[in-house]
């Protein structure tokens, strides 16, 4: 028997060179943009509009990639399902972004970037490319085609990062510097940092070319019926999806609306730049999540399923609470990735690595509900931790601003999380073995808050030594308890 663990983690190595380091790039490149935006208040629209198309993007899919992978484990007629998804994709997207566009003033207005519509008008089309290429993506995953899967991402991410830099960089330095070039002539100062709105869309096109293979080589055949089961599947989904998005971006979104107008932008900027101080967590979720979705449902009918779940889970928290740990110790590194005058916002970031830790935890969780069919649950937990997001949000962002934007969001995760662990303790058990991963998780916490009673060193070279012995700790007492169990894996999960 093959180890499912070691598939999934080469799985996971593959998706991580398709999204980590596409990720990471974009990520990198975004931070730099506070160097070349020096004025917090200048990044707010991209924060803004950014966190906008994570929220439409989950309208236009409206859970139809997760239905994909459920009803496409279920049958032989794979190509259906596909095809029947494809075709409802086309038609809602179409539909969705004509009456966007329509309203693009009104919603650049309603913004309050009025003079800005074409930003709109280039984030609903990269929406819509997105959503397009949402359901041939799905397919590589599910047909374990990680390789051309990594390989699109990672010339996505490439022709954005040329076509940014050409604007941000070279045309914005040329007009800057009084030049009459073509360069200079380039660049239009009331577009700014919409440029890197543009190179999104014009790399998403792109993408699509390449991905033209994905939409011919089948039968467009759309079933009326199976449509009709795949939307019963998906519509918990988008509210799960919608209510999940409030818990991720929103955030942003109302932080713009309820500061005081002449703080607002400023705030928002210097939360969109720490924000992403959490970097390493949230995209080694994120790379987690596309290899680990089709590997559930692939392992669900293997007799020894649960014991895999397991095991995942307990090694997805260890891992998580390392970079976790890694993060917080050389903290004063990693905050130089941003300009110095968006780092009076660092203190959100260990709030924002536990509350994504505890997001990872529960999308392990949630496979439950996703195996069984039981989707609605799944949507009743997200927007209770949306309805949590949403009143510690309107009822302390005026005091305390985006402080009480990364507390709501640790405070939504963690009972998503609990809630989501009961649930399916009573609904589809599986043995977690609590013990060991809490021992990991309050151990790296420990380590932290210890660090904290030196913070004020004045000698960042002793303070950074004596950090990364705690890392070296925790990576010590992981060998001396947990090293040895990988190497039986392999007979545990035979048993």
């Amino acid at each position: 028997m093959s180890n499912p663990l070691k598939k999934l983690a080469g799985q996971t190595a593959i998706y991580g060179l398709g999204s980590i380091l596409p990720r990471i790039i974009n990520y990198l490149f975004s931070l730099a943009l506070t160097f070349i935006f020096k004025i917090p208040a200048d990044l707010a629209s991209n924060t803004l509009f950014y966190a906008c198309i994570s929220f439409v993007n989950i309208i236009f899919t409206y859970g139809m990639e997760t239905s994909f992978f459920y009803f496409s484990s279920k049958t032989d007629e794979k190509d259906k399902v596909y095809s029947t998804a494809l075709i409802s994709i086309f038609a809602s997207t179409l539909t969705l972004s004509l009456v966007l566009c329509l309203f693009s003033q009104n919603l650049a207005e309603l913004m309050d970037y009025p003079e800005n519509r074409n930003y709109v008008i280039w984030c609903v089309l990269i929406v819509a490319t997105d959503t397009l290429m949402a359901l041939p993506f799905a397919k590589l995953r599910i047909n374990n085609n990680a390789k051309r899967f990594a390989f699109l991402k990672v010339i996505n991410v490439t022709v954005y990062l040329l076509v940014s830099i050409f604007y941000l960089v070279f045309s914005k330095n040329a007009y800057e510097n009084g030049e009459d070039s073509f360069l200079a002539h380039c660049y239009d100062p009331q577009v700014g940092v919409g440029y890197a709105f543009l190179a999104q869309l014009v790399a998403n096109i792109f993408s699509m070319l390449l991905l033209a293979k994905e939409y011919t080589g089948f039968a467009y055949v759309f079933d009326k019926e199976l449509w009709k089961q795949l939307i019963k599947y998906a519509w918990p989904l988008l509210f799960l999806g919608l209510a999940g998005m409030i818990n991720e971006t929103f955030d942003r979104i109302i932080l713009d609306y309820l500061l005081p107008a002449d703080i607002a932008k400023t705030e928002l900027g210097i939360y969109g730049a720490c924000y992403k101080i959490a970097i390493l967590m949230t995209i080694f979720i994120t790379a987690f999540r596309y290899a680990a979705e089709p590997f559930f449902f692939n392992q669900a009918a293997d007799k020894n399923s649960k014991k895999v779940y397991a095991l995942v889970m307990k090694y997805f928290v260890i891992f998580c609470s390392f970079l976790f740990l890694g993060t917080m110790m050389n903290i004063d590194l990693v905050q130089m990735v941003i300009y110095k005058d968006y780092r009076s916002g660092i203190a959100v970031a260990p709030i924002l690595l536990i509350a994504n830790l505890f997001l990872g935890v529960y999308f392990n969780l949630s496979i439950w509900y996703k195996l069984t069919g039981q989707t609605r649950y799944g949507a009743i937990v997200t927007i209770i931790g949306a309805i949590i997001t949403l009143a510690i949000n309107f009822a302390f962002i005026g005091k305390y601003s985006y402080m009480a934007c990364a507390w709501a969001t640790l405070a939504a995760y963690g009972s998503m999380m609990v809630i989501s662990y009961f649930l399916g303790q009573k609904h589809y058990p599986v043995k977690y073995n609590l013990r060991s991963m809490l021992f990991f998780f309050f151990a790296a916490l420990g380590f932290y808050f210890i660090s904290l009673t030196y913070n004020s060193l004045s000698n960042i070279v002793i303070k950074l030594i004596l950090n990364n012995l705690f890392v070296i700790l925790f990576a010590w007492l992981f060998y001396k308890l947990e090293f040895s169990n990988l190497k039986n894996i392999k007979n545990q999960l035979q048993s």
